[in-house]
């Protein structure tokens, strides 16, 4: 039996002492005739299983815990109440892929060219020599798995064998097992890839995608609308699967084809497994969702259930997946030594390609808590998300922490918990801060980069923050209404005081748009910043 983790027994040490030595410690009190053996045995029973529940595109006010008055999120708000949430955290970007990429790699996306928002034939975007999470975790004894939106590219450059072996992925980079949805729910191909293969796949019946233009005779949302379900805003009219037009072209697979009103089911249904298999090793899982992610299509379950149209039935559906998460870690009286994280890759968006009405049924819910921007913008509507942590023994229990903090620090602050006590070089921005997560460091990071759709940056420091001039568009392009926050002068502004970006301080504070304006060329050597190229039609 697995000792449970007990974190007010070391939480005077846990920031400053690796875990490995504290367990050392402890070892060494007890007689024994083989010390190494015993020590390894300790360390291996008190590391703390990890399970990340990674949200698509919620926003920081879409839930009741961060303020939401028109939809209610008792599971969420139950996490929050056994735990730490975080009113200052960040994704690393205003769209999915990057913001997961650093999440992987400890680094900032737009160091590397290529990592914008992925086609669904994408190759792999992390380099399987990198350092990952999931590699140092196993380095420690963790097993290691993701199951749901992947999103980071599968095979080599040329992209993924759909009928053959799927290789490189997530095994190639840490991961000892993996369930995916590929890129998106909106883009072909609509399977799932389990390890190296598409799950349900007739040989007989092979599958081929094209981005470019339009393949076999499967209807598509531009030619056939009459056989539509869901009718797209922009865009996504390309191969109709399941009565909704996604984004590219794709025939065969037939019998791989997902159902869009299970996939909920399906993902928890391979997290058990995987934890069923794996509760008497330590392990580490992202429960990556598919929801609220468009096609917003809610299980009959939820169906109708909100009041606000389709994006706040799966809201309600994301919340029941989290409870169902809790739930299978009490039935294996796992959950006194699991770390539970709750958060989301980037800022919430209404219309993203479907009419599912969002907007015109929002009505008093404000996704962003009042942020400017959402999804794509510079603004902190893109990227300040609900980040909220359950420590075994309730650590911090019902707390609320204001410090800055990144999500590129995952890496280094689960890495030195599990008891790596050094980084590999090639991680370049992940930080250390065990303390921020486990409450007991209320500052935090110094600064933060946030990364907007079409490439500027934006740097945080302490209260200010200093936006690149663009000169783009001021909208995103395609559809949203969402404002990019690109403008042809610098943006300053004082977040302490002025939370929602409506004052540009810029001209009045000079020299210090300078200083943030160079402390920002700093850390962007080496760096490529990204575009977003948008293909919707």
């Amino acid at each position: 039996m697995r000792v449970k983790f007990n974190y007010f027994k070391f939480k005077n040490y846990a920031v400053y002492v690796p875990l490995f030595v504290m367990i050392f410690a402890v070892a060494c009190k007890e007689k024994t005739t083989d010390s190494t053996k015993t020590n390894t045995f300790e360390k291996k029973k008190e590391k703390p299983n990890i399970v990340l529940i990674y949200t698509d595109d919620l926003g920081y006010g879409d839930i009741s815990c961060y303020g939401a008055t028109e939809i209610q999120t008792p599971a969420i708000d139950a996490l929050a109440s056994d735990g730490i949430t975080f009113h200052n955290a960040y994704a690393t970007a205003a769209t999915c892929t990057p913001s997961r990429y650093s999440l992987l790699t400890g680094n900032y996306a737009w160091r590397k060219k290529g990592t914008s928002v992925a086609r669904g034939d994408q190759g792999l975007l992390i380099d399987t020599a990198r350092t990952t999470l999931p590699k140092l975790l196993q380095k420690a004894g963790y097993k290691t798995g993701i199951v749901g939106k992947w999103h980071l590219g599968l095979g080599g450059s040329n992209g993924p064998d759909w009928n053959g072996k799927i290789t490189p992925g997530p095994l190639e980079i840490g991961f000892d097992y993996s369930f995916l949805i590929p890129a998106t729910g909106d883009r072909v191909p609509c399977v799932y890839v389990a390890n190296h293969h598409v799950v349900n796949l007739d040989s007989n019946d092979p599958i081929s995608v094209n981005y470019e233009h339009k393949i076999g005779d499967w209807p598509t949302g531009k030619e056939n609308p009459e056989l539509l379900i869901l009718k797209p805003s922009q865009g996504h009219n390309h191969t109709i699967v399941n009565g909704i037009s996604r984004i590219g072209y794709m025939k065969g697979g037939k019998s791989a084809l997902w159902n869009d009103k299970t996939i909920p089911m399906e993902l928890l249904q391979k997290s058990e497994a995987f934890i069923n298999k794996n509760k008497n090793n330590p392990f580490f899982l992202i429960f990556s969702t598919h929801d609220i992610h468009v096609p917003r299509i809610a299980n009959e379950m939820f169906k109708g259930k909100s009041n606000m149209g389709p994006r706040g039935d799966v809201i309600l559906q994301m919340d029941w997946t989290v409870k169902q998460i809790v739930d299978l870690l009490k039935k294996q009286n796992l959950l006194d030594n699991t770390i539970i994280i709750f958060s989301s890759d980037n800022g919430p968006v209404l219309d993203d390609g479907y009419k599912d009405r969002a907007r015109e049924l929002a009505g008093n819910h404000n996704p962003t808590g009042g942020l400017r921007g959402g999804k794509y913008s510079a603004y902190d509507g893109g990227s300040k998300i609900p980040l909220i942590i359950r420590w075994p023994d309730k650590k911090g229990k019902g707390t609320i922490s204001n410090a800055l903090l990144s999500q590129v620090d995952f890496l280094s602050s689960f890495a030195y918990l599990a008891g790596i006590e050094k980084i590999p070089k090639d991680v370049i921005d992940s930080q250390n801060r065990l303390n921020v997560l486990l409450g007991d460091n209320p500052t935090g990071r110094t600064a933060l980069i946030q990364e907007s759709f079409m490439g500027p940056l934006s740097y945080i420091e302490d209260k200010w923050k200093y936006i690149e001039p663009l000169d783009g568009p001021k909208m995103v392009p395609w559809g949203p209404k969402i404002e990019t926050g690109f403008q042809t002068l610098p943006q300053l502004y004082n977040l302490e005081k002025d939370p929602e970006e409506q004052k540009n301080l810029a001209a009045e504070f000079p020299e210090k748009v300078r200083e943030m304006r160079e402390k920002l060329a700093n850390l962007k050597k080496d760096g490529f910043t990204n575009e977003h190229e948008v293909n919707l039609n």
